[in-house]
């Protein structure tokens, strides 16, 4: 009789433990600031491994020692590590760590969206400390049908996808090619401000665009949302 009130002990702590992780990954906040001003996003339960290595790092204070580095205007602003040092870290015969693909229908890219950067490897697997926000701009349902046929495989925009793309706008030739995990909730013109910096044609800005990471409690973002 012990040994069956130990087993269905452990069962209810994993299972409580499993629940809270996903209330907390589904309603967590997180702040960026930059010295252009502070965004706040929303992170998704739909992409539980890309949330829980961006959280991990943030916990971290990982990226606070980088900026976005590069910032395209009409397609994104990209931060965290670089792509040449990525590239030099495997000439140099270092195996990367990566984290699996995590694509849903309701993660798309969409202005605002808080994606993973990667290379071109066949998984599309994500690097673990690269990301980028979604800049874009709005398409009409011809360029949509233009893309679906271009991405193949029977690929169709949902419904919500397309009113979003001709209405809000963002970068669809991305989807199902990198993994959104988080969407901009406050602080848009915060962003269009970081995407009208000067920039070489690279996409390196001329002035460094710090960043500053901190998850919020809920009482925080409740509070930080709330007030204009």
């Amino acid at each position: 009789m012990r040994y069956f009130k130990i087993v269905f002990t452990l069962l209810l702590i994993i299972k409580l433990s499993f629940a809270n992780a996903q209330r907390t990954s589904k309603d967590q906040f997180v702040q960026i600031k930059t010295n252009v001003g502070t965004m706040i996003f929303q992170l998704s339960a739909e992409a539980p491994k890309h949330v829980a290595n961006f959280i991990k790092l943030a916990n971290k204070g990982y990226f606070n020692t980088y900026d976005f580095n590069r910032v395209l205007k009409g397609f994104v602003a990209q931060g965290g590590e670089t792509d040449s040092a990525y590239a030099a870290m495997e000439k140099n015969g270092e195996v990367l760590d990566r984290i699996p693909a995590e694509f849903n229908a309701k993660l798309f890219h969409q202005k605002g969206a808080l994606a993973a950067g990667r290379d071109d490897n066949p998984a599309k697997s994500s690097f673990l400390g690269q990301i980028y926000i979604v800049d874009g701009r709005k398409y009409s349902d011809t360029q949509l049908d233009a893309l679906e046929k271009r991405m193949g495989s029977g690929f169709k925009f949902t419904a919500e996808q397309r009113k979003t793309y001709k209405e809000v706008g963002g970068t669809p030739n991305l989807d199902q090619n990198y993994t959104v995990f988080g969407q901009l909730v406050k602080g848009m013109d915060v962003f269009d401000t970081l995407m009208s910096q000067k920039a070489n044609k690279a996409g390196k800005p001329e002035v460094r665009i710090a960043i500053t990471v901190a998850l919020l409690s809920k009482r925080e973002a409740k509070s930080l949302l709330t007030n204009n």
